[in-house]
Parts: structure tokens; C-alpha cells; sequence
């Protein structure tokens, strides 16, 4: 444990983090974005691990946004920076070779939203509540921000960040904010359902289509579809599609 991630194998190959030391509502101070930063990278290093989770410490709040005592001092020039540390956080989680799995408990706010947004996928319990309040507060929603529209679609973006309004688990659920709502006692057990499909593939195919799909979130339809030719043809170099499809030949002759 570092003073503001906790880490833990909570099953093999996957480790959560939770995050520390960071008030009841698990704010984001330049601080805990830096620690965050470093232990997600030297998690993404370790060979050993297939997924990771993403969570925060006890059950009222997953991330309740960047921290406001810290950005209430801030000008343009310190403003810029904070929020580019928080953007190479989001980006340190989107492109991370291992999939991330965000554990969303309790509140998700702001910048909280944001992260979860970077996550693969997104595990909610019915306890949670979703919002993107900075126009409330001066600022504009901003860097991966700019995912919900391609989640929500550009109507409910606009809307949950234009009017700063909360919605529920449900609700985030139904919009496609979420992929799984189930009742806080369940939330472990739904995060390894989540995981467990990930874990029966091997490691390297799904750190190519995890960088594959990062790449067709940026590329024209054309560029994409030749990236993903290029992507199909490395797979063989890996060895995981001989070994993969040899075992499902084996099983279709059992």
C-alpha cells in the first residue's frame, strides 16, 4: 500500500486498487493522480496480472470528483496543469494493457466520471449515483468528458452536462453509461462475473484489441478497418491463435 492506493490480488491474475487517504469522498488531489498514475503503470508491467479493478475506499463514493479545495486556488497556468495530470490519469487507465474494470459503489462525480469513463467496464451498485457538476461550480466539463457522447449518445450527454443533474445506477444503466446494476452485497461477485469472460482468453489477444479498439475510437472508418487488417495478421506472431483454435478443434472431435 502507498499512502494513497491500496492494492490487492482478489483473484488470481487480477488486482484491485483502492483508493486512500483521500477524505470520505475520494477526491482527486494532484497527489493521489500522481500515485495513481505510478501504480496503474507498474501494475500494467506485471506479467502475471490479466485485468485490474478500479475502486474507491468504503461504500459511499467511488471518486466524488477532482479536488475543489486544491482547484479553488487555482489560475489558467496551474489550472491547465492540474487538469492535464488528471487527463494523463484517464488516458494511464484507456490505455493500459490490461482491461480495467471500475467498481462504482457510491458516488461518481466530475472527474470520478471521467475515470470510470476510461475504465473498459463499468460494475455500479444500486447505491450509486452518476453527475458531471462542474458548470456548477465555474468550470466546463472537459477531457474525457468528451467520451459520453460516445456512450450516451450527444442528447444525454449534453443534457447531464449542461444542467449538472444526478441519475441513478438504473437510470446510468438503461443509457449505457453502466454495463451491470446489481445490489451492493453483490458488487464483488459482479465484478468477477465481469472479468471472468476477459480471463478465458489469453492475455495477448486481448492487449491487441484493447489497443485496437482505442485506435478505432480516434481513426476514420477506412483507417480503422485497415488497422484492424494489420492487427489480425500480428495475432499469428503471438501464438495464442494456434493454441486457441487448436483446443476448439480438439473439442468439436471430443
Amino acid at each position: 500500500m502507498t499512502n494513497y492506493c491500496a492494492v490487492s490480488e482478489i483473484q488470481p491474475g487480477v488486482a484491485q486498487i483502492t483508493i486512500a487517504n483521500a477524505s470520505k469522498a475520494n477526491v482527486l488531489s494532484s497527489e493521489i493522480i500522481v500515485a495513481l498514475i505510478g501504480e496503474i503503470t507498474a501494475l500494467g508491467e506485471r506479467r502475471d496480472l490479466r485485468a485490474l479493478v478500479l475502486t474507491g475506499g468504503g461504500d459511499r463514493t467511488f471518486i466524488g470528483g477532482a479536488d475543489i479545495n486544491e482547484m479553488a486556488a487555482l489560475n489558467r497556468e496551474t489550472g491547465e496543469a492540474f487538469i492535464t495530470r488528471l487527463r494523463d490519469l484517464c488516458e494511464t487507465l484507456r490505455r493500459s494493457r490490461l482491461p480495467v474494470v471500475a467498481r462504482i459503489q457510491g458516488w461518481c462525480l466530475g472527474g470520478g466520471l471521467e475515470v470510470a469513463m476510461a475504465c473498459d467496464m463499468r460494475v455500479a451498485s444500486t447505491a450509486a449515483k452518476f453527475a458531471m457538476p462542474e458548470v456548477k461550480v465555474g468550470i466546463p466539463s472537459v477531457i474525457h468528458a468528451a467520451l459520453m457522447p460516445r456512450l450516451l449518445g450527444s442528447a444525454r450527454a449534453r443534457w447531464l452536462i449542461l444542467t449538472g443533474a444526478t441519475i441513478d445506477a438504473v437510470t446510468a444503466q438503461n443509457w449505457g453509461l453502466v454495463d451491470m446494476v446489481v445490489g451492493p452485497e453483490q458488487l464483488d461477485a459482479a465484478v468477477a462475473e465481469a472479468i471472468a469472460p476477459v480471463l478465458e482468453c489469453g492475455p495477448e489477444v486481448i492487449a491487441q484489441q484493447k489497443e485496437l479498439m482505442n485506435s478505432w475510437d480516434e481513426l476514420p472508418l477506412s483507417a480503422a478497418v485497415a488497422e484492424s487488417i494489420k492487427a489480425f495478421g500480428k495475432a499469428f506472431e503471438t501464438g495464442e491463435p494456434q493454441k486457441y483454435m487448436q483446443h476448439f478443434i480438439d473439442r468439436k472431435r471430443a
